[in-house]
């Protein structure tokens, strides 16, 4: 594997997805656009802050340590994953705009669920479509993100 391969909790991104379907299912059912909200705010500042997102937060500091879900930690570059979570973030902003500021409900309603389903997808079958797009978009030369054919998940 490459040299800029790093140690991935392959837990705290399974407690991540588990966090997004709980909660939008929640918001869902409940009809709470500030809860899409929020899982679309503490997704993107995940993406873009690795350390401060919120739902690895709670798994490293209470989760983890409490002994609740174990660690499998891999060889594996996080970038494709943070790439998806940001691009569920993206999604799930878009789907609170048409919630909150549109007569697009329903639409906005079936983006959620969109998000729900791959969370869901993810965290049972570890097929990330985030990270399907990240590699296509990479192997088109779209990002420029070295990586190895191993990596793949």
């Amino acid at each position: 594997m490459s040299e800029n391969v790093l140690k991935l909790d392959r837990s705290s991104l399974k407690f991540n997805q588990g966090a997004i379907v709980v909660l939008v299912s929640l918001a869902f059912i409940s009809n709470l656009y500030w809860l899409v909200a929020l899982v679309s705010v503490v997704l993107l500042i995940g993406s873009f802050f690795p350390n401060a997102g919120l739902f690895k937060l709670i798994y490293l500091h209470i989760a983890k340590p409490l002994g609740i879900i174990k660690p499998k930690v891999v060889e594996e570059d996080n970038t494709p994953h943070l790439f998806a979570q940001g691009l569920g973030g993206v999604v799930l902003a878009a789907s609170f705009v048409m919630l909150n500021f549109t007569n697009l409900q329903l639409t906005g309603w079936i983006l959620s669920i969109v998000v729900i389903a791959l969370a869901f997808i993810t965290l049972t079958t570890n097929f990330c479509a985030g990270c399907f797009i990240y590699f296509q978009l990479n192997k088109l030369g779209i990002l420029h993100h070295k990586y190895s054919e191993k990596q793949h998940v």
